[in-house]
């Protein structure tokens, strides 16, 4: 049962375009100040409490955005994050559940496995990363020290462990600019600075919510060994077919979460 009083959002990242178990109540383009979101927002609520109270349920209702768009045809490095959060805030969430695909760097994050991190590095450097920028009145800063939302990330966690759904707890997240794999030297570097799994769609999203004043969260796949780290060459393939895996633990995970 969705114990859970926020308005939810789920970014889907790769392997995530859609909830195939949401019952859709409606669809809604979104235009910002920043431009347009990724993808329209879909309203809806977690099929298995498809009751007229559950729908009619503020509660149980939770919105949906495709980070790469429906057709997973925007790269990361290319994705509106401005627009895609902005969006989410102005129709009245508070809280996100992102969804990342990722590559392990630490001997646990083994292909298929889901991890919950709570920390970031950011490798990013062409992306615009704040809201705060623009016709200021003053400077702000935000407090970004603890990059995750503990109390919506240990949901996640006590909800994977009453669902028996193994997921990792804890894990720095190297953020990189992409949309190319990186460089075995890279990932060794990414080693040394403390990562434990690499992506390309942490940041700015991460901070861009704190700054908004939303509640963030992230359920990461790991798709593949990052590079230099197996003896197998890194295929579309083999990334694919483990985000599968992994993505079918993450809708059971969200369903028993958000249902």
């Amino acid at each position: 049962m969705n114990t859970l009083k926020q308005k939810i959002a789920i970014i889907g990242g790769t392997g995530l375009t859609s909830l195939a178990n949401i019952d859709i109540i409606r669809r809604e383009i979104v235009m910002t100040p920043y431009g347009e979101p990724s993808s329209p927002l879909i309203y809806g609520v977690i099929n298995r409490l498809e009751t007229e109270g559950a729908k009619n349920s503020e509660n149980n209702e939770l919105v949906f955005l495709a980070r790469h768009g429906h057709a997973h045809n925007i790269p990361p490095h290319r994705v509106n994050y401005r627009a895609n959060l902005f969006a989410l805030k102005k129709v009245g969430v508070t809280s996100i559940i992102a969804v990342n695909a990722v590559g392990g760097i630490r001997h646990d994050m083994r292909p298929g496995s889901l991890v919950v991190p709570d920390q970031i590095i950011d490798y990013t450097a062409k992306r615009i990363n704040t809201f705060y920028e623009d016709n200021l009145t003053h400077v702000t800063h935000i407090d970004f020290s603890y990059p995750y939302n503990a109390e919506l990330s240990q949901s996640i966690i006590e909800t994977a462990k009453q669902a028996n759904i193994a997921i990792i707890q804890g894990a720095t997240y190297g953020a990189t600019e992409g949309p190319r794999l990186e460089t075995a030297a890279e990932i060794q570097r990414l080693k040394n600075d403390g990562c434990d799994i690499v992506g390309m769609t942490g940041m700015p999203e991460a901070a861009l919510a704190r700054e908004l004043g939303l509640d963030y969260a992230s359920i990461c796949v790991n798709a593949n060994w990052a590079a230099g780290l197996s003896d197998d060459l890194i295929s579309m393939e083999i990334i694919e077919e483990n985000i599968k895996n992994g993505m079918a633990h993450v809708l059971q995970l969200l369903e028993n979460l958000l249902g």
